[in-house]
């Protein structure tokens, strides 16, 4: 009885939503203003969508996506005209007629349900499926269906059919967090829909009918039978032939189950922490930032950053980057091996010195998606590694000094600040080359002293160090003793300074794309000269001298030049190795996530190592 009320009661309605709406288009003829309003009452805005991101090697070979579900947008000019029948025959064969639903359609299924106890029999128009899909529930209530048959009027109004055709085809669901043909064809036959033959795409389109039901990877047999009966609809309606008919029905059917690449997720879990870097910078997000002068100013610029970066995402991209695939596997399975399943933890970053790109990193043992990335996040003390690029390069830029210039190596106290070398050993007059070789503190302080503090500092700036400030301009910092510190990945990137004296910051990213191809970011950077050719030469000569007699000997002479310096933190808590060869330029870091002295492992060259590993190809 209740059902019967219902249908009277819709059926009574119809007329009048019939009359409604003539009358309002009868009114907008007359007066656009009153459409406007319509249109503004009722503006049915494009949901959010999350299109794929998807990550490139070097050698254009895809190591990464990130997508929660599988999308593939396609233009409907470039879908063929069998793709669009098939649908349309199948789903909406008065599509270009309607106004967005079909009354007859309406009462046929409102007939049918008065009969039964549920609301069963569906009469939607693919517009009224896209209203569905974009704005409403699937709950199956005659409330929620006028509010259906509303919304597709009005989409009617604010699209054409073509727009409408296209968002159907691109945003109804394949199963298996699959959405739109173009992600169908590229999940489950793992090629894209431009080449897939008609008994392919029949096939696809008997998914969507019932995901569940007709779910490929479960029921084959099932989706088959109901791609011979939408090809049976389609000779019915004359769009293919008998005897295509039968061709397509006997064609095979081989599934091709796309994979999710998940390889490297130390490197791509920095390439979208770049991207956001690299979208910032191009939007002027970066310079907004730098400005701000309190917390919340500097906070709220930073949720702006991430914001757009969202939005460029959700998009869809395709990031083209440095990855070396070998390398980075080569990277992981070594300093994996080494640092084994004691606790203690490492972060590296190699750099390719000739196009000055990212070519690897290593996060940490054990790492996984959404870990703690240590080889651009773990901020630590760097010790005596930071002494070639605060204390030595500037000593040189300071003066006609080089590598053998005399320097007083004594003990030194400076406003009760009184640092000791290693072993407690007390030095005369020695060479910059001893002292670097044996990294005597007395010497980088008093070094420091006679350059000036902030004029070292100077000297850091290019390269944008981000926890050092203002703090940190004491005589400890020769030394390495920074209120916070240092990443492995700045480290890296300031090193590559003294391979030719210009500085260019590194990138892991080359070019960002959108889904079509076209070029969205790419990184304007330009090299910037920081060191003169003498300051080069004896830093590298000094460094080369430190692998060959003195910190860093233990580390493999892999190529013609290999130079390095090593650092170390009060009571050994932190190990570092910064150099470089002909090849790459590196800085490791090993140590505990919550500070922890390890002597032994330092007695042991376990930073040597790791460092001579990410030195080999």
């Amino acid at each position: 009885m209740k059902q019967l009320v219902g249908l009277v009661i819709t059926l009574a309605c119809i007329p009048l939503l019939l009359f409604i709406q003539d009358q309002i288009q009868a009114e907008a003829v007359q007066t656009e203003a009153l459409q406007e309003s319509i249109q503004e009452a009722v503006q049915l805005e494009a949901p959010v969508i999350e299109t794929p991101v998807q990550m490139k090697d070097r050698n254009g070979q895809m190591f990464a996506e990130e997508y929660v579900e599988w999308r593939r947008p396609v233009d409907l000019k470039d879908m063929t005209y069998f793709t669009r029948q098939v649908f349309l025959k199948s789903e909406d064969r008065t599509f270009y007629e309607h106004r967005g639903y079909d009354i007859a359609a309406i009462i046929r299924a409102f007939t049918i349900n008065a009969a039964t106890d549920d609301v069963r029999q569906g009469a939607s128009t693919i517009t009224q499926q896209v209203v569905r899909m974009r704005y409403l529930t699937t709950e199956k209530t005659y409330e929620r269906k006028f509010k259906e048959l509303f919304l597709a009027a009005e989409l009617e109004k604010q699209s054409s059919k073509d727009e409408i055709l296209e968002m159907y085809l691109n945003e109804m669901y394949f199963g298996n967090r699959v959405y739109g043909i173009g992600g169908a064809a590229t999940f489950y036959f793992n090629r894209p829909l431009d080449k897939l033959n008609e008994a392919e795409i029949a096939f696809l389109a008997a998914i969507p009918n019932n995901p569940s039901l007709y779910d490929p990877l479960r029921h084959f047999d099932r989706t088959k039978e109901r791609q011979e009966r939408l090809l049976d609809v389609l000779v019915k309606q004359q769009v293919i032939t008998a005897e295509q008919f039968e061709d397509y029905r006997q064609f095979p059917i081989q599934l091709n189950i796309k994979k999710k690449e998940q390889d490297f997720p130390m490197y791509s879990s920095y390439v979208l922490e770049e991207l956001k870097q690299l979208i910032a910078r191009s939007e002027g997000l970066d310079a907004s930032l730098l400005k701000a002068k309190t917390p919340e100013e500097r906070q709220h610029w930073q949720n702006e950053i991430n914001r757009r970066a969202g939005e460029v995402i959700r998009q869809g991209l395709m990031i083209e980057t440095a990855l070396n695939p070998t390398k980075q596997q080569h990277d992981e399975n070594r300093l994996s091996a080494l640092i084994g399943n004691r606790g203690v933890q490492a972060g590296a970053a190699v750099i390719d010195n000739e196009q000055r790109e990212i070519v690897s990193l290593y996060a940490g043992a054990g790492y996984k998606k959404t870990d703690f990335n240590r080889a651009y996040q773990a901020v630590r003390q760097p010790g005596s590694a930071i002494k070639p690029l605060l204390v030595y390069a500037p000593f040189f830029e300071s003066g006609p000094y080089h590598a053998d210039t005399p320097v007083n190596s004594s003990s030194i106290c400076i406003y009760g600040y009184c640092p000791r070398n290693y072993g407690g050993y007390q030095f005369g007059t020695t060479s910059v080359r001893e002292a670097f070789r044996n990294s005597y503190n007395t010497t980088a302080v008093r070094l420091l002293q006679r350059v000036g503090i902030d004029n070292a500092f100077a000297h850091l700036e290019p390269f944008h160090f981000q926890h050092v400030t203002e703090a940190d301009h004491t005589y400890p910092a020769a030394l390495g003793g920074f209120s916070k510190g240092v990443t492995p990945l700045e480290m890296a990137g300031a090193t590559t300074s003294f391979l030719d004296g210009t500085y260019e910051p590194p990138h892991a990213i080359r070019a960002v794309k959108d889904i079509k191809g076209n070029v969205l970011y790419k990184w304007k950077e330009s090299s910037k000269v920081v060191w003169s050719p003498s300051t080069v030469k004896s830093i590298r000569s000094l460094m080369q001298e430190a692998v060959l007699n003195g910190t860093a000997r233990g580390i493999s002479y892999t190529t013609g030049y290999t130079g390095a310096k090593t650092g170390t933190t009060d009571s050994f808590k932190d190990l570092w190795v910064i150099g470089m060869n002909d090849r790459y330029t590196s800085a490791v870091w090993i140590g505990y996530d919550t500070p922890t002295p390890i002597p032994r492992l330092r007695d042991q060259k376990l930073h040597l190592r790791a460092f001579s590993s990410t030195m080999q190809d």
